[in-house]
C-alpha cells in the first residue's frame, strides 16, 4: 500500500485528506465547508449522500462524554451548583459541537479509510486494481 492506516490517522487528526495529505478538506476561509473533493488529488470526500451523519453522531457523542458527563458530575459532586451547571451544560452543548465540528468530520473520514484503505485512489494501480487484487 502507498498510504498506510497509520498515515491515513495522522492525515485524520490534522483535517486533511486521506489520500494526499494536503490540507483541502475544507474550503478556504469557512470553518464550516466541506469540499465535495479534493483541489489536490480530486478523492471525492463524501462517499454517499448522507455519508456525514455519522460525523454528527460521533460529534454528540464526544460532546456528550468529554464535557456534559463532567459537568454533571461536578454538580452532583456539589462543586457546581445546580444552576450553574444548567447555565454551563446550555452553553457547552452549543459551543463545544461548534468547535468540534471540523475535527469531527475530520475524524469520521479517516475512520472510514483507515478501515479501508484500498479504496483510497493512492493504493490503486494504473489500471484501476486494487493493490492486493488477484489477476483474472
Amino acid at each position: 500500500m502507498k498510504v498506510t492506516r497509520l498515515q491515513v490517522v495522522a492525515r485524520g487528526l490534522r483535517n486533511r485528506c486521506p489520500n494526499c495529505g494536503a490540507p483541502t478538506l475544507f474550503r478556504k476561509g469557512s470553518w464550516f465547508d466541506v469540499n465535495k473533493e479534493c483541489p489536490s488529488c480530486g478523492l471525492r470526500f463524501e462517499r454517499d449522500e448522507g455519508f456525514f451523519l455519522g460525523s454528527m453522531s460521533l460529534n454528540y457523542g464526544v460532546t456528550l462524554v468529554c464535557f456534559l458527563t463532567p459537568v454533571m458530575l461536578l454538580a452532583y459532586k456539589g462543586v457546581l451548583t445546580t444552576t450553574a451547571a444548567i447555565i454551563l451544560a446550555g452553553a457547552g452543548s452549543i459551543g463545544f459541537p461548534l468547535l468540534f465540528y471540523r475535527s469531527s468530520r475530520s475524524w469520521w473520514l479517516m475512520q472510514y479509510y483507515a478501515l479501508f484503505p484500498l479504496h483510497l485512489p493512492a493504493n490503486k494501480d494504473a489500471g484501476g486494481r486494487q493493490d492486493g487484487d488477484e489477476n483474472v
